[in-house]
């Protein structure tokens, strides 16, 4: 079966997965950097019998677990009942946590890699590495377990990296492994699912650990989900009606839990199993992932894509709630140009899924209109759907969750080009990337890189 990314409780309300790397990050960021969770998904096979022939000794907990397993109820395990994760982390403490999960029996405790120190918020030393003998291993360590998770499949399919831009571990570490598996693992697609910094705030080094993590994505990755943590604040307060205060250092009253939350939401809404892509029988095979990156990536040069949903109760029409997504969509760019999308993908989920189908022309017209797609492409515009809202169980609730290859993820990139540029000239804590092994020319291919997605973004658009 296709493996899952465990994900605890405080940084994610939901247990997702595939081949997913995740790392924790301390303050700031809603995930602590230094944490790191690896994970193949794979294709469901019929491997998924040898769950019939397991029974003489297993309890009926077990039984109907296993049953759910068959029957799509819980796709993100292996068929042996754990949870099909990798946590690599650059230091012990941040991963205590897990301990538990290993305890009862969830996770495997080979899938736990932990190295000896941090990786001090330097790109250059999630990289290369601390360059001692004992250190060094866990990048090997790491892959070895990542094989045998792999060999624990029927099918391999592709990997999701789960993890920050701004620290070390986050952006060097993630960096190194996204190529290694990609040298590994040609044929597999890679999903990373990354999450930019606070503007200002965070670290001194973030803007070159931002540039040189986005660069090696945009290298090796097939598709980038990102959320931005200022963009993520504003949307909590939109949720939660209250205003941002700019003009003071004091942030408002969302806590990162709120901030995991929604993070949390848009992912299961787009990854959860869909009622277009099981089996006849009503297995999910875990294509979700994989659809994604071929419905909303149509051109390789552009990849970084950019989430929204709604989440209601009650009798709200997917009208309404498509109105509410598309008002907080930005429009514009600080020059005044109208953003654009190459493609667009829909989720609605829940009991009132089926009324989607029938209002899907006005739908789909507003959807248009809203996300600006452009008109070289005739597929611009997707949709999926399925009964079961897995962002809130509640019976008469139901969810809408967008992807979008939107282009104003463009200006985060330029924001990052400008600043890192700008120290970069001025000569600013670049000894500390020398020492680690980093060179003159990783900067500048990165800066070439970044500078090429942002025309890529504007070429796209119809002229």
């Amino acid at each position: 079966m296709w493996p899952i990314a465990f994900m605890e409780c405080p940084p994610f309300g939901y247990r997702l997965g595939s081949v997913a790397i995740k790392w924790d990050r301390n303050g700031g960021n809603w995930l602590p950097t230094k944490r790191l969770q690896i994970l193949p998904w794979t294709a469901l096979s019929d491997s998924s019998k040898d769950l019939q022939r397991r029974t003489s000794k297993q309890t009926a907990v077990d039984l109907n677990k296993q049953k759910s397993v068959q029957q799509g109820g819980y796709p993100f395990y292996a068929s042996d009942g754990k949870l099909s994760a990798l946590c690599v982390d650059s230091e012990p403490k941040v991963v205590k946590r897990l301990l538990r999960e290993v305890k009862s029996g969830s996770f495997r405790d080979s899938n736990i890699s932990l190295g000896l120190r941090g990786r001090g918020n330097n790109w250059a030393l999630g990289y290369h590495g601390l360059q001692t003998q004992n250190d060094n291993s866990l990048l090997n360590r790491t892959l070895d377990s990542f094989r045998k998770e792999v060999e624990r499949r029927d099918a391999y399919c592709g990997v999701i990296l789960l993890h920050s831009l701004t620290g070390g571990t986050g952006s060097g570490l993630g960096a190194r492994l996204c190529e290694s598996i990609r040298e590994e693992f040609p044929m597999g697609y890679i999903l990373s699912v990354t999450v930019a910094p606070h503007q200002v705030g965070e670290s001194p080094l973030q803007h070159y650990n931002s540039l040189l993590c986005l660069s090696w994505l945009q290298r090796y990755a097939d598709g980038v989900l990102l959320f931005h943590n200022d963009d993520i604040l504003r949307r909590m307060q939109a949720l939660c009606g209250r205003k941002i205060n700019h003009t003071t250092a004091q942030q408002p009253q969302i806590s990162l839990s709120d901030m995991n939350t929604l993070i949390a939401s848009c992912l299961a809404g787009l990854m959860y199993p869909v009622s277009n892509l099981r089996t006849r029988s009503g297995v999910g095979i875990g294509l979700e992932p994989w659809e994604l990156l071929r419905t909303v990536c149509p051109m390789p040069t552009t990849k970084l894509l950019y989430t929204s949903q709604m989440n209601m109760r009650g009798t709200a029409s997917w009208d309404s709630m498509l109105s509410s997504i598309v008002r907080t969509l930005p429009r514009h760019s600080p020059t005044g140009n109208t953003y654009h999308s190459t493609a667009v993908l829909a989720v609605a989920r829940g009991t009132r899924a089926e009324t989607f189908n029938c209002s899907l022309q006005p739908i789909m017209m507003k959807m248009k209109q809203g996300y600006g797609c452009v008109s070289w492409n005739p597929q611009a515009l997707d949709y999926w759907t399925d009964p079961c809202n897995i962002v809130d169980l509640t019976s008469s609730s139901h969810s809408l969750t967008i992807c979008a290859n939107h282009s104003s993820v463009s200006d985060y990139i330029q924001h990052v080009l400008q600043k890192a540029q700008t120290m970069y000239d001025a000569h600013a804590y670049l000894h500390w990337y020398w020492k680690h092994g980093c060179e003159e020319g990783d900067f500048l291919q990165a800066f070439e890189i970044l500078d090429s997605v942002v025309k890529e973004y504007n070429a796209a658009g119809d002229h």
